[in-house]
């Protein structure tokens, strides 16, 4: 962890496991929930707002300063005649980086955001006390968006989770509480639970699909996440690589929303990763990163678009393993752009990491490759094709800044990443859950892990 800024990525954990209880909008340990009837305009009527902004913010961790500070930002804006902005923040006392802040209360609350300009207190009106739900169950998040729908109806919708996010692995944890270095999305660190991957989609087939989906947490802008809510979401945004805790640009979009707030969820997501660029190129942010010895990127995708990416990838990588150029994939695993799932002292040469960005990895394949071989004509063809469907339909927008540590630019990130394997390494424990994933069934891509784990780099 460096010492300036936060990431969301290293945190303590207790076991995993699912929470069962009462309905998700009672209040827990048995009081009842505060009601929040229906503003009287949009009763039985067709909503007159253009969107609803529902974020889920988990700050029951060592990061609730940034998740007070953050909701903090959204009140910069706040909600305005065509926009609502909801949230539902959880907080503790007694873990790592605990604060006093806004009246030091703990457990989850639900708030209707209104603007405000006082950047170190909420003046929201708490819509509703929930005790300590569990925000590392689906289902609690699940009921959060079905309550904001039913409570703040809208044209469109955009649905924000924002935690520590560890991409598509679910993370084996020690038998006590907070111990074990773990990290995935939605981590409560209270009761010790997270989203699994594969629950991801639960959340959307329970409460109904979004326009837009933002994971403001690490390492989520990956393939084997993606397709576990493609149903779910037509535009999603996500980093493939860590996010630092200057977060998102949250008063840049929120600004940019109001001055458009027709724009549909494309548009949208271009506003989310333009932003993001525009606030990251700001010098103290531009020293930031070169100071940490951090790249940064986030990017917005079509959902819809993710079946043909499976496609895509599988058509191309056949014909990778079928051509045998295993020098072409050595180099490739070698120079691919990786993202930080280690550190200096874990993985001092970024070779073990197992996270890169998919487009980067087949250009360098195809750099790389000897011409000569039988196949190779195909296996190129089959590379320009994916390459070119990546950036001109998958990737609506894709924002970079800056170099890793190893002097590799982020201009290698092209708006999603996948498992690549590095050197052998133990950076993290984790279930061997990647068959379970549906875009490991839909393309077969751990048959690829496999083979590129039997070549040097």
């Amino acid at each position: 962890m460096k010492k300036t800024y936060f990431f969301l990525t290293s945190i303590l954990l207790a076991p995993a496991g699912a929470w069962a209880g009462p309905a998700m909008d009672s209040l827990f340990h048995g009081a009842p929930a505060v009601s929040v009837p229906l503003p009287a305009a949009q009763k039985g009527s067709a909503p007159d707002k253009e969107w609803t902004v529902m974020v889920y913010m988990n700050g029951k961790s060592n990061i609730e300063p940034f998740a007070l500070a953050d909701l903090n930002r959204f009140e910069t804006a706040g909600s305005s005649e065509k926009i609502n902005i909801v949230a539902e923040i959880g907080r503790s006392k007694g873990l790592e980086n605990d604060t006093t802040a806004d009246g030091d209360w703990a457990g989850v609350r639900r708030y209707f955001v209104v603007k405000d300009a006082d950047p170190e207190h909420l003046a929201s009106p708490v819509l509703a006390e929930l005790g300590n739900a569990d925000m590392g169950d689906w289902r609690q998040a699940a009921a959060f968006v079905k309550w904001a729908k039913a409570a703040y109806p809208a044209k469109k919708y955009l649905f924000i989770i924002w935690d520590h996010g560890w991409g598509w692995i679910d993370p084996r944890v020690s038998g006590d509480n907070l111990a074990g270095s773990t990290k995935s999305i939605s981590h409560d660190f209270v009761t010790g639970h997270y989203i699994h991957t594969t629950e991801m989609g639960n959340i959307f087939r329970e409460a109904g699909k979004v326009d837009m989906y933002v994971s403001m947490a690490c390492f989520m802008q990956m393939a084997e996440v993606a397709y576990e809510i493609k149903d779910g979401a037509d535009v999603i945004v996500g980093s493939e690589e860590v996010i630092q805790l200057a977060s998102l640009n949250w008063e840049g979009f929120l600004s940019r929303l109001a001055g458009n707030p027709g724009a549909g969820a494309e548009t949208a997501g271009a506003y989310m990763t333009d932003s993001f660029r525009e606030m990251y190129s700001r010098p103290e942010y531009l020293d930031m990163l070169q100071k940490t010895k951090y790249g940064t990127q986030l990017s917005a995708i079509r959902a819809a678009k993710l079946p043909l990416l499976a496609e895509k990838a599988r058509a191309w990588y056949e014909l990778a393993m079928a051509s045998g150029d295993s020098a072409a994939l050595a180099r490739a695993k070698a120079e691919v752009l990786r993202f930080e799932v280690g550190d200096e002292v874990t993985d001092p040469d970024k070779r073990i990491s197992f996270y890169g960005d998919l487009y980067n990895f087949v250009e360098l394949a195809g750099l790389y490759s000897d011409r000569s071989r039988p196949g190779a004509a195909a296996l190129a063809a089959a590379g320009e094709d994916l390459k070119k469907f990546i950036t001109s339909e998958l990737t609506i927008s894709n924002a970079w800044l800056g170099r890793d540590r190893t002097g590799k630019e982020y201009s290698g990130a092209h708006g999603v990443a996948i498992d690549i394997p590095g050197r052998p390494g133990n950076l993290i424990e984790y279930y061997h859950s990647y068959p379970d994933l549906a875009f490991a069934k839909a393309s077969k891509w751990e048959r690829f892990v496999e083979y590129l784990e039997t070549i040097p780099d």
